[in-house]
């Protein structure tokens, strides 16, 4: 086979990042439409659901798991790490919980506040937790933040709570998750090993007043289609990361809260009075500076030497 050319080669990682890039936009666009599935799974209440989606991604974590073969990296997996993915698994839980408690509340609009702001709470845990050192558009990005969050809790009448819980247990899992050596696939399945004995045991102590065989076999495969709803964003979020930079993957990540904000807005047509239209005004004020010196930053750090 001859060797590859120049232009051969440059054309392969074309087609490697407009895939990984597909890859992406198709995990962030089905992480943003979610909220338009959860209410399908009425009239079962938050923790029910939640219990099936844990116990049912359980079930396709461990199919998928077996198919690429990465029971190795589980078994090998020392006590500190399977202690941090149990404080992963209870930060996840808390978070799924919340988000679709929040969207069958009728609170779509400021759960997608939470995720706008994940993000700026990733940089304020990488200050306090690993000593990091912010650049000053970082400062001015959280001191608008700031400004919007009180905006925001002036305007609700109270501390926009579903939003910060969010935003903060989504960033502390993000920020356990790096100390753990497993990949997304792996990880998920041992976040549901670690979740699912709650879970089933739940839902085995519901019994008969849970919803999952009280309401046709229709409601029963939309429940247990939670866990594939859970892990397929997810495996197109891993493709995507090893196919393109991670900071490109970090401008996607926009997309998911978007479609949430206009599902809100739009859709369910929840209530956006001025003062609350300031308040995420400010917020992708913030975002955009945060991910212009983001870019510039990068640039910056991969500019060839002369």
């Amino acid at each position: 086979m001859p060797p590859l050319t120049t232009s051969t080669a440059a054309s392969s990682d074309i087609h490697h990042g407009n895939r990984g890039i597909a890859y992406g936009v198709g995990a962030y666009v089905l992480w943003g439409l979610v909220p338009a599935y959860w209410p399908l799974l009425a009239p079962a209440s938050s923790p029910e659901i939640l219990a099936h989606r844990i116990a049912w991604s359980l079930v396709v974590m461990v199919v998928i798991t077996a198919a690429l073969r990465r029971w190795t990296a589980l078994r090998t997996l020392s006590l500190r790490g399977w202690l941090m993915i149990t404080a992963a698994s209870v930060l996840i839980a808390v978070n799924w919980g919340l988000y679709i408690y929040s969207v069958n509340s009728g609170h779509v609009v400021e759960s997608s506040l939470g995720y706008f702001i994940n993000p700026l709470v990733s940089v304020l845990l990488g200050v306090a937790v690993l000593r990091e050192r912010l650049r000053l558009p970082q400062y001015a990005a959280l001191a608008i933040a700031l400004i919007a969050v009180v905006v925001l809790a002036i305007d609700y009448g109270r501390v926009p709570w579903i939003a910060l819980t969010l935003a903060i247990s989504f960033g502390t899992y993000g920020l356990i998750k790096k100390t753990v050596p497993l990949d997304a696939t792996a990880s998920l399945t041992a976040e549901s090993i670690v979740l699912a004995p709650i879970a089933i045991g739940y839902l085995l102590w519901l019994g008969p007043s849970g919803t999952f065989l009280g309401h046709g076999v229709g409601h029963a495969l939309i429940l247990a289609s939670a866990g594939v709803v859970t892990a397929v964003p997810l495996m197109l979020f891993g493709a995507g990361a090893r196919l393109v930079p991670l900071a490109t993957m970090g401008m996607l990540q926009y997309l998911a809260p978007i479609l949430q904000f206009s599902w809100g807005v739009f859709v369910k047509h929840e209530p956006m009075p001025p003062s609350r239209w300031f308040g995420f005004a400010l917020i992708w004020v913030a975002l955009a500076v945060f991910t212009a010196d983001a870019v510039r930053s990068r640039r910056r750090f991969v500019a060839p030497v002369e």
